[in-house]
């Protein structure tokens, strides 16, 4: 079986994922809207800011009244807050950033360019043209102005634009319904004694932190042993599960339980994925509801599911720009990848330089903690210090 490009492995991915999405919506507190997905347009119904303000702790004048180093008397003090007067001609008026700008003035200057008397009149250095240092009225929304599109991911930047239009609630998508299975006699929960041959399981925990941080509703179904039978019984209770998540256990081998099980009443492609680490991984539906199989290793798992599992579970939730964003930077040291499989490497920052972890091994899950991110290093390529290749920050990908 050839080896499924990444590229054409997410186009896959998203395809379905289109296909697939959820179409239930609903109005949310914007304090409770973090992560999620919005579903209608974010539409301005207001004007802001409502009034010219100034952008400047300073002087508001008329500009034709400036001469330098002519004194004007200050006729009024205005902080933000506050509706002022009209300014009178030949005056100016004590100003404070963010406070209206009085009827009449068409300028702020600084203070810093300005020095008041003996008498307190305010004496302005240099001419000022008009519309210095003034913010406008409407310079970022006037009512029924796009703000927001659809399918974009509440952060804290956009729910703080939502407030600044005064918006206490936003029309949401649904949370994507995740459930998390992890099977193997080997594996064993924190906190329970190890036998000979078991580990304890991250995986379960890694994957349901990244769930959750996406905004989805994870349902655990813990770590069932190698036993179709308890496999079988624990899938055909799920219901209202927009997605079945697990690592490991699905391939076609002999002791793969969790497949044949899926296999029985489903349909379930594996992967052989160009791409280290991280290559079987196993795609299909059981019972009409979408399952995705992560390799087993846990880098593996992380390196699949931020690639593959994160773009197609934000693309099921609405959200159209869903590819982590990289950026080109100059490697530290040399780099081989003679093989046919896209390399994602563990590097961190170290004295300004992107440094490598020195042991790759896919099961080693301390070099991605250690690591700030994964450095792109392409197929059947050789780099030198000094050539750029693409970085995807942790804090990009998580």
């Amino acid at each position: 079986m050839p080896l499924l490009p990444l590229d054409e492995a997410l186009r896959i991915l998203l395809e379905y994922a289109d296909r697939q999405q959820v179409t239930q919506t609903c109005k949310v507190p914007a304090a409770e809207a973090a992560g999620r997905i919005l579903a209608q347009p974010l539409v301005a119904g207001l004007t802001l800011p409502p009034w010219p303000n100034s952008a400047m702790d300073g002087y508001a004048v008329r500009s034709v009244d400036v001469v330098p180093g002519q004194p004007l008397p200050v006729s009024q003090k205005i902080f933000a807050g506050q509706m002022p007067g009209p300014l009178q001609p030949g005056s100016c008026a004590r100003i404070f950033t963010g406070a209206p700008l009085p009827e009449g003035a068409d300028a702020v200057e600084m203070q810093e360019n300005v020095e008041l008397d003996a008498q307190g009149n305010a004496v302005l250095a240099q001419v000022v043209k008009p519309g210095r240092f003034i913010r406008p009225a409407g310079q970022e929304a006037r009512p029924g102005q796009l703000m927001l599109p659809a399918g974009t991911r509440l952060g804290p930047v956009e729910l703080a634009l939502a407030a600044s239009l005064g918006m206490t609630q936003v029309d949401v998508r649904r949370r994507l319904r995740v459930a998390v299975l992890s099977t193997g006699d080997e594996l064993v929960e924190p906190g329970q004694p190890l036998r000979p041959g078991q580990i304890y399981n991250s995986n379960r925990i890694l994957l349901m932190h990244c769930l959750q941080r996406l905004g989805c509703e994870v349902v655990d179904l813990g770590c069932l042993p190698d036993d179709p039978q308890r496999i079988r019984q624990q899938l055909s209770s799920l219901a209202g599960i927009d997605l079945l998540l697990s690592s490991g256990g699905v391939s076609v081998g002999e002791a793969d339980y969790l497949g044949q099980v899926l296999r029985e009443e489903g349909e379930v492609s594996f992967w052989r994925l160009a791409l280290k680490p991280g290559k079987p991984k196993t795609f299909g539906t059981y019972r009409g509801m979408p399952f995705m199989g992560l390799p087993g290793n846990p880098v593996s798992t992380l390196v699949t599911f931020v690639l593959l599992a994160r773009p197609y579970i934000l693309r099921r939730m609405g959200m159209q720009d869903v590819l982590p964003r990289c950026y080109p930077v100059p490697l530290a040291f040399a780099v081989e990848n003679p093989g046919v499989r896209r390399e994602f490497m563990r590097v961190g920052w170290q004295d300004g330089r992107l440094q490598r972890y020195d042991n790759q091994c896919s099961g080693i899950l301390g070099s991605a903690a250690w690591a700030d991110g994964l450095l792109e290093i392409p197929d059947d390529s050789s780099h030198q210090p000094g050539d750029l290749l693409n970085f995807y920050p942790f804090s990009e990908l998580l």
